[in-house]
């Protein structure tokens, strides 16, 4: 069973406006939406799904602090990113810098895609969190519903984790660009020689030296 945790607003309110807490980023990511893509995942969430890939995503603690504006920059830095992924964590939790964030991008030519634990109507719904018509109004692709570890699909051609989630389409023009694959896994070695592993690693047994 998913838990969710109380509403986390009064440790959100600590994000500065104009900024976001993520948890990590990453560029030219292969399996996160289609194309080569900026990801970025952001901290906090209340639904502790057990199977989670990041679980170091669910706190709601201040963990790295960056600017709309920086994490742009970052983001169009690398000429590869065709679009920009937002995980976590729930990003619908920090929606309204989201938002933003998403509209510069779509400015410069990059298209937009979110994972979320929430539905799709539950994001539409007076319950929702504040901003969340916003990001969805931005939005190219979007995946709903938690990881149910119960209803795991290990594929090499399934886009979503897990049998309870959706893929919508908000743009056609994505109809057939849908090919990533979440049985899938990259990692990327970064300048500080840490690596960071994203996808979703299904059935594979891995080790860490």
């Amino acid at each position: 069973m998913v838990k969710l945790k109380s509403n986390p607003s009064l440790t959100l309110m600590e994000i500065p406006p104009g900024y976001l807490n993520i948890m990590g980023y990453v560029d030219e990511s292969e399996v996160n939406g289609p194309g080569c893509r900026a990801v970025v995942w952001v901290q906090g969430c209340l639904r502790e799904c057990p199977g989670c890939f990041n679980p170091g995503s669910w706190s709601f603690e201040i963990n790295q602090l960056i600017t709309i504006e920086a994490l742009l920059e970052k983001i169009l830095s690398n000429p590869r990113n065709e679009g920009v992924t937002f995980s976590g964590g729930e990003p619908f939790w920090q929606a309204p810098a989201l938002a933003e964030l998403a509209k510069q991008a779509k400015t410069h030519g990059l298209n937009v895609m979110s994972f979320t634990g929430f539905t799709l109507e539950q994001l539409r719904s007076e319950y929702a969190p504040a901003g969340a018509q916003a990001l969805l109004d931005e939005l190219d692709i979007l995946i709903d519903g938690p990881y149910v570890e119960s209803q795991a699909i290990h594929s090499p051609d399934s886009l979503v984790a897990s049998r309870n989630q959706r893929v919508h389409v908000f743009n056609p023009q994505f109809c057939d660009r849908l090919t990533w694959a979440s049985d899938q896994m990259e990692i990327h070695i970064l300048k500080d020689g840490s690596r960071l592993i994203t996808g979703y690693r299904g059935q594979m047994n891995l080790t860490e030296d």
